[in-house]
């Protein structure tokens, strides 16, 4: 007897195919902020320390290198792809599939068989580089250890021998960082910068500054987060000539870039050109018990005060916190760290 349906000859895949071609660049926060890649074009095997305000990041090669700047774009792409889909209401998954070209033509990268050779390189740095951690996504600090991606492969190849679909799988720690929406919207130019020096300077600029008029960070602290193995003198010369050749061309996205006075400091300063984010202040509900642990937390301040000030913050940023609850404590104790008692 015959079944009463056909059989699914083709049952939902468990992957997110990338078919969107005008999403915006975005990053995940967590990585903006703190020095998780490497700033080298050669391959970097040196195991780096990080530890500022509590928060540490242990960072470990594989044998072909750590992660670097340039091998960020696959995940730019990725989570740009997934974050749009979101935004469309579309169900997205850990693991994404794309077309090699579409990667490599979306983050202004060459076509030709070396551009397939070097995607290829980057996306097993990715996967070697082991990172432990205590950065908080999605509302949670776990201590973990991962690699930015899990696993990659190569779904077909062309006769040619180049790759054509691409499978990757992305690690929880990035996925909880999109599915709470911790990222920020980049300048399409970001790509078109050179040296990774550059693109880490713009993406600290893009946290830290945002939408304000300007950011000035002193030289040591910018080294650190910059996660540059230079001596601070040869850092301070490649940042000066970044900054000369931003005066002579204005070619550093959204921000001018300059030093300060005595050059003790680098003061990046809004050229009004990021875009306004569509949510102006975040609107999502907070229980009672959270102004009660607001008040544990950052003694002295009216904690009515400083929802709205998270509200504004979580717009002007982009972010929808998965857990409000959780996020607005965090935002407090930072706030009462930064500040003291009013």
């Amino acid at each position: 007897m015959s079944k009463p349906l056909l059989p699914d000859r083709h049952p939902q895949a468990d992957f997110f195919v990338c078919d969107i071609f005008d999403a915006a660049p975005k990053a995940d926060i967590g990585s903006m902020e703190h020095p998780i890649f490497s700033l080298s074009t050669k391959p970097d095997l040196r195991p780096r320390y990080y530890e500022h305000r509590g928060l540490t990041i242990d960072i470990k090669p594989s044998s072909d290198g750590l992660a670097t700047v340039h091998d960020r774009d696959i995940l730019i792409y990725c989570i740009s792809q997934l974050i749009r889909a979101i935004n469309d209401r579309r169900e997205v998954s850990q693991v994404v599939r794309f077309h090699a070209s579409d990667l490599l033509k979306s983050t202004n990268r060459m076509t030709t068989g070396r551009g397939y050779d070097l995607l290829k390189a980057a996306m097993e740095r990715l996967a070697g580089t082991r990172i432990s951690t205590n950065i908080t996504t999605g509302g949670e600090e776990v201590f973990e250890t991962f690699g930015l991606i899990e696993r990659a492969r190569i779904v077909r190849k062309t006769r040619e021998g180049r790759m054509q679909e691409v499978e990757v799988k992305l690690s929880d720690w990035v996925f909880n960082a999109i599915r709470a929406r911790e990222v920020l919207t980049l300048s399409r130019d970001y790509f078109r910068l050179r040296s990774p020096l550059e693109r880490r300077l713009y993406e600290l600029a893009r946290k830290h500054c945002g939408h304000q008029n300007e950011w000035k960070c002193g030289l040591e602290i910018l080294q650190k987060k910059c996660g540059s193995g230079s001596q601070m003198f040869e850092f301070k010369r490649l940042v000066r000539r970044i900054i000369c050749s931003d005066q002579e061309h204005s070619h550093f996205p959204d921000y001018s870039i300059g030093f300060s006075h005595d050059e003790r400091s680098v003061i990046f300063r809004s050229r009004g050109s990021v875009p306004v984010p569509t949510v102006e202040m975040f609107e999502g509900p907070l229980p009672s018990s959270a102004y009660d642990e607001a008040r544990q937390v950052a003694l002295g301040w009216d904690v009515r005060y400083l929802e709205q000030q998270w509200r504004q913050w979580c717009g002007a940023e982009e972010i929808e916190p998965k857990n409000p609850h959780r996020h607005y404590v965090k935002f407090c104790q930072t706030w009462f760290e930064k500040r003291g008692r009013p």
